[in-house]
């Protein structure tokens, strides 16, 4: 059964219309499937339709939040509560094609674990596709995973996957890159990007600067997540060497002019190399003391996940 999952945030003039198209797309091609609609605080009557629907169509089920806690706790919740071997995100507004449910099952049933979107032809302002580009050319050049849209909003992925990976913040967007990184395989399927009907986009320039730093973090936890030390101790050794390298120029510069009387040099005291020197040695240092912190969290707390990721298993044999 394919599970999808769609977070809701002031939607209401759109869901009866992507249930019907959603309906329509996978009786079609005789998909089983559920969709599990997350309330993510709306402020309309958006959980009046979803309760509707759900009355309605028994296949519909809907969670809603208290208040607004964002895109990755809604598909948090959505992962919780699917039943099917396959799970579908997508987004609310419409511009998401449910005609495309069989190209990503298709890609799944050829043996991939995580179907990612690709809008070929985006039909967004410049604004948000050329700091888009960017943006995907950035995740591609840090994680090793050269996609088209990172961001896309519609994915398709195994349950095992779902099990695998941790969402927070806006980590969403970056699902792709974690299964990745837990050795899943990824493909891309070119989509059919539709302009918004109802409503209006909730993304604003904010989301570029979240989205550097929430990358920056995927690249750590992916890199370095199970050894901290060997980035921040990295880090540290190469300013606390670059320290004592400036330390022991001026050490030698100073014993020089203390034991050749014909040598002569302005005093150290005055040099900028001096207080460089300290304040590299000092970076060095606590560097490598938050690398051993790291370590130290990591032995006490990793027991609680995996730092693999086991794709088969034979039988269990008889004893």
């Amino acid at each position: 059964m394919l599970s999808i999952m769609i977070p809701v945030l002031n939607e209401e003039e759109s869901l009866l219309e992507l249930h019907r198209q959603i309906n329509e797309s996978c009786q079609s091609s005789e998909i089983e499937f559920e969709i599990i609609f997350v309330d993510d605080g709306s402020t309309d009557t958006s959980w009046k339709v979803i309760s509707e629907l759900s009355e309605s169509d028994a296949r519909v089920s809907g969670i809603k939040f208290r208040r607004n806690f964002g895109k990755a706790a809604a598909l948090t919740a959505g992962m919780k509560a699917v039943r099917g071997e396959t799970i579908m995100m997508m987004d609310a507004d419409l511009q998401d094609d449910p005609a495309e449910i069989p190209n990503f099952l298709a890609k799944i049933n050829d043996g991939f674990d995580v179907a990612n979107g690709w809008k070929e032809r985006r039909l967004d302002p410049w604004h948000k596709v050329y700091p888009s580009k960017v943006f995907n050319w950035m995740v591609g050049s840090l994680t090793g995973l050269h996609l088209h849209d990172h961001n896309c909003g519609i994915k398709m992925f195994r349950t095992q996957v779902a099990q695998e990976i941790r969402l927070y913040g806006e980590m969403h967007r970056f699902i792709a890159v974690l299964a990745h990184a837990r050795g899943f395989s990824v493909a891309e399927v070119p989509v059919h990007h539709r302009p918004r009907q109802f409503g209006y986009s909730k993304y604003g320039v904010r989301r570029f600067l979240r989205g550097f730093l929430d990358l920056l973090t995927v690249k750590f936890l992916t890199g370095f997540g199970q050894r901290p030390q060997h980035m921040l101790g990295g880090f540290g050794l190469f300013f606390f060497a670059l320290g004592t390298l400036g330390l022991t120029y001026l050490g030698l510069l100073w014993t020089l002019m203390n034991v050749v009387p014909v040598f002569e040099a302005s005093p150290i005291g005055g040099r900028p190399l001096l207080l460089y020197s300290v304040a590299s040695l000092l970076l060095g240092g606590q560097g490598i003391s938050l690398g051993m912190l790291a370590e130290l969290i990591v032995a006490n707390t990793g027991r609680e996940s995996d730092s693999y990721s086991i794709s088969e298993r034979t039988p269990a044999a008889d004893v």
